[in-house]
């Protein structure tokens, strides 16, 4: 059946569609605060007092919320605003439109378009090392809940490494291959990581862990060894942590170690052999991060950001 602005006997099945906690959900479980995969911290809709009137206006505010989600999560949905007298949306389509626009944020918003992005901090280290380099980098965000709708709204942290060429050509090019060309852009979204770059061996793959997944643990995205000849024990890996549950988490910690476990010769400055004085110098090696967030371009009330970023550790041995 169809709802007449002013009936004033849906007051709980209004309160359902705008409040409602559990499946299936009502708008402000996952545009609001929510819980979980669930919320874009955006702001709640005030539900109506036990046999109060519903009016268009009333309607109008959901319906406005229901269009603001939609355009940010670009999923289409059928109902509409009203005017006062009108028939009130269908309620099938009104659950439908609900329905799909929860599943949408719980996947992380993937369809999301209105993203930009902004460095979040780089890491170099002090100098060459020969056996092992350790540098950790986190992001923190103001609260949980605006960590939690920065992933749910299609925001990621990408993880970009690399090194410091120049020292010895040949071990230059080990870890040029493993960070530049081979893990390129590894993007940590809501329920998945995706690597941009190809190549090297793969001993460790994490890619089906996003930000839900992620505990006070590191958990390893990925881990890729060297398939260059004589360089095939070294090593880049990545891996991810939070401050807490995925729920109640404020920071996510990057940690970037790389081995050159190889026992290289050592050639004197005057060796006549074309080759490195000193081949054992693995390079320096760069950890950067850049944070791609939810803008308020398409529906959202205002960007969803980190609030800082900072430097954990950066050692070399």
């Amino acid at each position: 059946m169809a709802y007449t602005a002013g009936d004033s006997i849906l007051d709980d099945e209004y309160n359902d569609f705008v409040g409602k906690a559990t499946s299936p959900f009502g708008y402000n479980h996952f545009a609001g605060a929510g819980a979980g995969e669930y919320g874009l911290n955006q702001s709640s809709i005030a539900t109506v007092s036990a046999g109060g009137t519903i009016n268009a206006s009333n309607w109008n505010t959901l319906f406005t919320g229901l269009d603001n989600i939609a355009n940010h999560t670009n999923v289409s949905i059928t109902s509409t605003s009203v005017s006062a007298g009108d028939a009130i949306a269908i309620k099938s389509a009104l659950v439908s439109d609900l329905a799909s626009l929860a599943a949408a944020v719980a996947a992380g918003s993937t369809s999301a378009t209105a993203i930009a992005s902004a460095a979040a901090g780089s890491s170099t280290n002090s100098g060459t090392w020969n056996s092992t380099s350790t540098i950790e980098r986190s992001i923190t965000f103001a609260n949980s809940a605006t960590m939690r709708a920065f992933f749910n709204g299609g925001g990621f942290v990408r993880i970009d490494p690399s090194c410091t060429t120049g020292i010895d050509g040949s071990k230059d090019d080990v870890f040029n291959d493993l960070t530049v060309t081979a893990i390129g852009n590894l993007d940590l979204k809501a329920h998945i990581s995706t690597r941009s770059g190809s190549g090297e061996s793969t001993t460790t793959n994490g890619l089906a862990n996003g930000f839900h997944e992620l505990s006070t643990g590191y958990t390893v995205l990925l881990k890729l060894t060297s398939d260059n000849s004589g360089y095939t024990s070294n090593t880049v890996e990545i891996s991810a942590k939070l401050n807490a549950a995925p729920a109640t988490a404020t920071i996510l910690t990057i940690k970037m170690v790389s081995t050159d476990p190889a026992d290289d010769t050592t050639y004197t400055a005057g060796n006549t052999s074309s080759v490195p004085a000193n081949p054992n110098e693995a390079p320096r090696m760069v950890l950067a991060l850049l944070e791609n967030y939810p803008t308020d371009a398409q529906g959202l009330a205002a960007d969803i950001r980190a609030a800082s970023n900072t430097e954990v550790s950066n050692s070399i041995s």
